[in-house]
């Protein structure tokens, strides 16, 4: 398949490594993966703030983006960016008048698959070990983001997988539908709330023993890998995605105090 990346903007700016990782595991399933030029975001920051006209030029622009490039589906790695394209700005292009906009808008979202939802509704992956090679000898706890289990229904895919790894001490995590307490310009607009969120979230994640803490959204492993460094532990967050792309030959080394992964190996 011809797949094009999402790579989102909190990815692309802040860790790039999850946007190599799912071209990693794309690549080595025997894919194409493109990029298309232009995106930048998907303007659910803005939605979520009230800057709706400022959401529909964004959305204008993905839109455009992606309609460029001929590909058969488009992957991304994050929950909450794939729901903001089928959930979001199909509304903003609506609101402003435009309903060719929203038709092309859903076209493209229903063609936009949320990474694990790619690879086992798509492209049948049920065993990372067997059929990615994915090996990651760590303590491993999961953290399930809100937009992926609401509003996409992902239910325990990402988990699913990440417990197939080769190597993997999984531990579940209490609590685990409860939010994180980031949901955006929420979690300074509502610091004491967010705080008091997170707290229960970094509680639970301690209590399970495990070094790490994966998920499928890196604004809310960003959150709760702040609130872990903030609190001393020395729990470590990272995206499932760079689990899934760690391999014997090309291991997955966790170190520093936030989220900071490294590819060893060739």
């Amino acid at each position: 398949m011809r797949i094009a990346l999402f790579s989102t903007c909190i990815v692309d700016g802040i860790y790039p490594r999850v946007a190599k990782a799912t071209v990693d595991i794309l690549e080595r399933l025997g894919h194409e993966v493109v990029y298309p030029a232009g995106q930048t975001c998907c303007s659910q920051m803005h939605v979520n703030s009230g800057y709706f006209d400022d959401a529909y030029t964004i959305v204008k622009n993905h839109v455009k983006s992606f309609e460029a490039w001929d590909f058969d589906v488009a992957v991304a790695p994050s929950g909450s960016c794939v729901a903001s394209l089928g959930h979001q700005q199909p509304m903003i292009a609506r609101r402003a008048g435009d309903e060719a906009l929203a038709v092309r808008a859903e076209n493209l979202a229903a063609r936009t698959f949320e990474l694990s939802e790619l690879l086992i509704d798509v492209l049948g992956i049920t065993d990372a070990a067997e059929q990615l090679g994915s090996y990651f000898p760590e303590h491993v706890t999961y953290h399930s983001s809100c937009h992926g289990m609401r509003l996409l229904h992902l239910g325990t895919r990402q988990s699913d997988l990440v417990k197939t790894v080769e190597g993997i001490n999984f531990t579940e995590l209490e609590g685990l539908e409860q939010c994180c307490g980031f949901g955006g310009t929420f979690s300074f607009k509502n610091a004491d709330t967010s705080g008091a969120m997170v707290a229960d979230k970094i509680k639970h994640v301690k209590e399970t023993g495990a070094s790490i803490c994966t998920g499928g959204d890196v604004s809310c492993l960003m959150n709760i890998g702040g609130a872990l460094s903030r609190d001393g532990s020395d729990v470590r967050t990272i995206h499932f995605a760079e689990i899934l792309a760690s391999t014997k030959e090309n291991p997955l080394t966790v170190d520093g105090p936030v989220s900071l992964a490294i590819s060893g190996g060739k």
